[in-house]
């Protein structure tokens, strides 16, 4: 059958803080009996915006990820909760309000943190995939429909369908390794897991001046093989991205009409060697 899945696209998501806000507009003070008790006014993000930079001046960008309660398969909030939360049919987890009173213990359940503790009502809250408003008709979210620039899409497709999404896009999710199977799929990632080795290439022109280099060819290697290849840009600026953080030694190497240098880059976060003349 049809399951509810929400896909994310890091490379699309500005931090408007638009579906925080939505969020926050349908459940604060609102009690959807079945779905959710109200959400507090202060403390909470159902729907919270990570923020991440990377590289160094001149040479930084910043990605940022919306997360949510991921509506697992293999939820371990499920079996701690001991029939207080529950798997639709439709793939949507719901904490019961009243069946989990005074249960604090299910907030440490989810190992991404996307439980929330209601101090004032007694009782852990999730995001409910806006599930009362699914059921009344609904075919997106409040935060798809608030998004500017269509970072959140929220789809509703079998299985099988939701996997070849998956392969054709090259959709993530977070944390794979736990094995708990989140129904909140990311696309482009790596604009926040992955990280960078860049700089920019210069050279002194015949009347003694310092320029920028376009056209010259950089390679990235790592334990003599070449991983990349690159052409600096009109500023003279390279970029290799989507390396894996901590991965440890890579050379650079940088060939153009005025000469050929190596420089060694030790990765651990993005880098920016800064400019590297010929």
């Amino acid at each position: 059958m049809n399951k509810w899945n929400m896909i994310i696209d890091v490379a699309e998501c500005t931090n408007c803080n638009l579906c925080t806000l939505a969020a926050m507009d349908e459940y604060v003070g609102n009690e959807f009996p079945g779905y959710s008790a109200p959400m507090p006014k202060h403390g909470h993000k159902w729907i919270n915006i990570l923020q991440k930079e990377r590289g160094q001046v001149p040479i930084v960008d910043v990605a940022y990820m919306p997360t949510m309660c991921n509506h697992c398969d293999n939820a371990p909030c499920i079996t701690k909760g001991a029939g207080a939360v529950k798997k639709r049919d439709d793939g949507i987890v719901l904490i019961d309000p009243m069946k989990v009173k005074g249960r604090k213990d299910l907030v440490e359940a989810c190992p991404y943190g996307h439980i929330w503790w209601n101090e004032g009502l007694q009782v852990p809250q999730a995001w409910t995939f806006d599930a009362h408003l699914i059921d009344s008709g609904w075919c997106q979210t409040r935060g798809q429909q608030s998004c500017p620039t269509g970072a959140m899409r929220a789809v509703c497709v079998d299985d099988d369908e939701m996997a070849k999404l998956a392969a054709e896009q090259g959709l993530e999710v977070l944390r794979p390794e736990l094995g708990t199977k989140p129904r909140v799929y990311y696309k482009n990632l790596w604009r926040f897991s992955k990280c960078f080795i860049a700089g920019s290439v210069s050279a002194q022109t015949n009347d003694g001046i310092i320029d920028c280099i376009e056209g010259a060819v950089v390679r990235l290697l790592k334990g003599g093989v070449v991983v990349a290849e690159a052409a600096t840009d009109n500023y003279g600026d390279f970029k290799f991205d989507g390396l894996d953080e901590n991965s440890g030694n890579y050379l650079v190497e940088i060939s153009a009409g005025q000469g050929k240098k190596t420089n060694t880059a030790q990765l651990g976060v993005s880098i920016n060697l800064g400019e590297i003349r010929l």
